[in-house]
């Protein structure tokens, strides 16, 4: 039940942008709530911020509100996440992951296998 990443993290420069992907395997986009998460070593996974049906994407996080953008595309059963003006604060491995009813992690039933955005000078 994992998604796949068609585009993975790397090495960003504080004020970037980076756009994350995740296509997904085995299921279809449009009949799940998507959410992405990130985990950073020696701390707790956090809901970054979800995306469903009628929705244009909601951050979870204070800190990602007006920065961090939820988008998906149906035909090509992709989700994307894109991050501009990226702090160090934002270094973690993030997940894509879809689940029904709820935007949590404990709701999500396929997940992504995650890639690191690290974002330093």
């Amino acid at each position: 039940r994992d998604s796949s990443w068609s585009l993975g993290g790397g090495l960003v420069q504080p004020g970037g942008s980076l756009r994350l992907s995740c296509v997904a395997s085995g299921f279809t986009l449009g009949y799940y709530v998507i959410g992405w998460f990130r985990q950073a070593p020696g701390k707790e996974r956090e809901e970054v911020g979800c995306i469903g049906p009628n929705d244009g994407g909601r951050g979870r996080i204070e800190s990602v509100k007006g920065r961090f953008t939820f988008s998906q595309d149906y035909a090509e059963n992709t989700a994307y996440l894109q991050m501009n003006s990226l702090e160090p604060e934002d270094t973690a491995v993030y997940y894509c992951a879809a689940g029904l009813p709820e935007c949590s992690a404990r709701a999500m039933d396929y997940w992504g296998k995650g890639t690191l955005v690290n974002v330093s000078s």
